[in-house]
């Protein structure tokens, strides 16, 4: 039954966690000005003091980018460890209530995945601000590393404890209703495991430690593992009740879960390419790296536009973004623009310019990256419109829970 809101955030859902993952992902999205235009030698990444001496010496056009870059990781890093905050504390005492009983009996149960999900984006987003406003960050990196590993770990304990407890409750009991699995709501573990394991992989491209890359490489080809045959399942499962049943119109972004979870696992392949690379002598070459992001982005690409197709056709728009029915499912809309503004950027540097196929800083070298910027910028607006939405008080009636 709807009930009219005042304010909708106040009516808690563990899918809101999804708001501080979106802003979390568009200061990556920001960062990714830094990490390819800002010269770096010697690291894999761009630091603070890298930055700094670019400002200092670099072009006009360089400086701007490099102030709204800043800009943007200062002001998304901040929201995102805001909104983590605040859904922590509204959590508390939630799944004890009638709502939080009727989520963990349910097909929904999966949705307590959004916690350990948006912990490692704060966690991945943390070392981001680290980098980028902490003087001499990098002289002591070798010891973070080991630190970080044991954070993800521990988030990735939660993750399968949580993802344990509904596998056990749906194979020891049965209970999972098939009919109403009419969407890819069921892939959300195999991003929060995504989201872990990558944050595990970043040692592997950046620590000058063999020990602590090679624990890196197979700690985060474990959640690689995991997440792709969660990804596979959930494929499977959601496809065969859509075609059955059509999709649940209030969960059509999950239709496009696929994207952000492959722009994820393609950073992680990345930093493992590298790491085998300077640790283990197992170079790839510029060719077979522009084709690993070719495919991935064209899975992408593939996915969204379905995504898109659905949500047009079941009028989710009309329905959830402008009409007086709103749920937190919404910022799901987030993280698939933002994950292909990641992958754009990084399949034209490290795949395009990287393979020779097209010079950077050139014409076509701007005219992908508008694409790229086109499609952060969909986030930004997303973002700021939803937080609108749901974070402001609505006039009364205005607004009704789906």
């Amino acid at each position: 039954m709807s009930s009219i809101l005042k304010r909708p955030a106040d009516q808690w859902s563990p899918l809101y966690f999804l708001a501080s993952v979106g802003a979390g992902g568009l200061s990556v999205t920001f960062y990714m000005y830094l990490m390819h235009w800002v010269p770096h030698p010697g690291k894999t990444v761009a630091v603070f003091e890298d930055i700094a001496a670019a400002l200092a010496s670099g072009t006009p056009a360089l400086t701007a980018a490099i102030v709204v870059a800043l800009i943007g990781i200062a002001v998304f890093g901040a929201l995102n460890l805001s909104l983590l905050v605040w859904n922590l504390r509204k959590m508390r005492g939630f799944w004890a209530s009638e709502k939080g009983q009727a989520i963990a009996n349910s097909n929904a149960q999966t949705q307590m995945m959004a916690l350990p999900l948006a912990l490692a984006m704060s966690i991945n987003g943390g070392f981001i601000l680290g980098m980028v406003f902490v003087p001499g960050l990098w002289t002591v990196v070798e010891y973070l590393f080991p630190l970080a590993m044991v954070a993800f770990l521990a988030v990735g304990w939660l993750a399968f404890k949580q993802l344990g407890r509904f596998i056990a409750r749906v194979t020891a009991s049965g209970g999972f209703d098939c009919a109403k699995n009419n969407s890819f709501a069921q892939m959300l573990p195999a991003f929060a495991l995504a989201m872990t394991g990558v944050g595990l992989s970043a040692p592997a491209a950046m620590s000058g430690n063999v020990t602590v890359a090679g624990i890196s490489l197979i700690l985060s080809s474990f959640f690689l593992v995991a997440a792709v045959l969660i990804v596979l399942v959930g494929l499977i499962l959601g496809l065969r009740s859509i075609l059955e049943n059509g999709v649940a119109a209030e969960q059509a972004p999950t239709l496009m879960m696929v994207v952000p979870i492959t722009t994820i696992l393609g950073i992680l392949m990345l930093r493992q390419a590298h790491g085998l690379g300077t640790s283990f002598e197992a170079h790839m070459e510029a060719a077979e790296r522009m084709m690993l992001l070719t495919r991935l982005l064209s899975v992408e690409v593939l996915f969204a536009l379905f995504g898109l197709t659905v949500l047009a056709a079941t009028g989710y728009a009309r329905r959830f973004l402008a009409g007086d029915a709103i749920s937190p499912g919404n910022y799901a809309l987030v993280c698939p623009p933002v994950a292909l503004s990641v992958l754009t950027q990084f399949w034209i540097n490290n795949g395009l310019v990287g393979a020779g196929l097209i010079e950077k800083f050139g014409t076509a070298y701007w005219a992908l990256t508008a694409v790229a910027l086109a499609f952060q910028a969909v986030a930004v607006a997303l973002v700021v419109y939803l937080h609108r939405r749901h974070f402001r008080s609505a006039p009364a009636g205005a607004l009704r829970a789906a």
